[in-house]
């Protein structure tokens, strides 16, 4: 059984008594907040393993409790699901942006609830290939040394961007990257795009894979993700 502390932030007790009650059935120690602050000092008091973090609180609001964790090194690597009730995609990709790790609407299901903060757990676990490994996952090869993508151990060509791409989803199964994530990677390289041009990027790159580009998911108003 799971013996992770899962920390859970939102101003309505029914929601709190509904996070507690089904966490604490998968085996998860669950400590409440009901305050941005009250979660600020919680935090930072106790690490937990996990945050649910409502978006609508008195005081701080869930998006600046969001961007003062991931910006503290002794917090930055806890994972956060953020909770909404508006679940507009202008929240969502903000939350997502500052570096929360998913997002759950109200109403929700419980049990899709516990699915999500444990996959979120498990992808936190993972351990993540460094940036110029050989990454080997389901029918792919990609070595970034040699710019070079094997499916079923023959080449694909590609061009820098779709490569990139491709390397910075596959690198982490699971985690949705927005647009603007994606074009700083590339831009890191100081390579010019757009967030509307990664969108061509990913038809290209999914037509150039095949079969294989179903593993290139949409999160639809949000970004890509790499099947897990």
């Amino acid at each position: 059984m799971p013996r992770e502390t899962i920390l859970a932030v939102d101003d309505e007790e029914d929601i709190l008594e509904l996070l507690g009650y089904n966490l604490g059935k998968e085996g998860y120690r669950v400590e409440r907040a009901t305050s941005g602050e009250e979660a600020l000092r919680k935090t930072t008091a106790e690490l937990p393993n996990l945050i649910v973090l409502d978006l609508m609180l008195p005081g701080v609001g869930g998006l600046d409790v969001c961007k003062t964790l991931k910006a503290n090194p002794k917090t930055q690597h806890i994972p956060i699901v953020m909770l909404t009730a508006k679940g507009e995609e202008a929240d969502i990709v903000a939350g997502l942006e500052l570096g929360a790790d998913d997002y759950i609407t109200k109403p929700f299901s419980p049990r899709i609830l516990v699915a999500r903060v444990r996959a979120v757990l498990r992808r936190k676990t993972r351990q993540i290939p460094e940036e110029g490994s050989t990454i080997q996952i389901y029918d792919l090869v990609i070595n970034p040394g040699r710019h070079e993508v094997l499916l079923h151990g023959k080449p694909i060509e590609m061009t820098f961007t779709e490569f990139r791409i491709l390397q910075i989803l596959a690198r982490r199964p699971g985690w949705v990257f927005t647009r603007y994530q994606i074009v700083e990677a590339v831009r890191g390289e100081g390579y010019p795009v757009t967030d509307r041009s990664v969108d061509v990027h990913v038809v290209g790159l999914r037509k150039k894979l095949g079969a294989a580009g179903k593993y290139i998911e949409t999160v639809r108003g949000v970004g890509y993700r790499f099947k897990e």
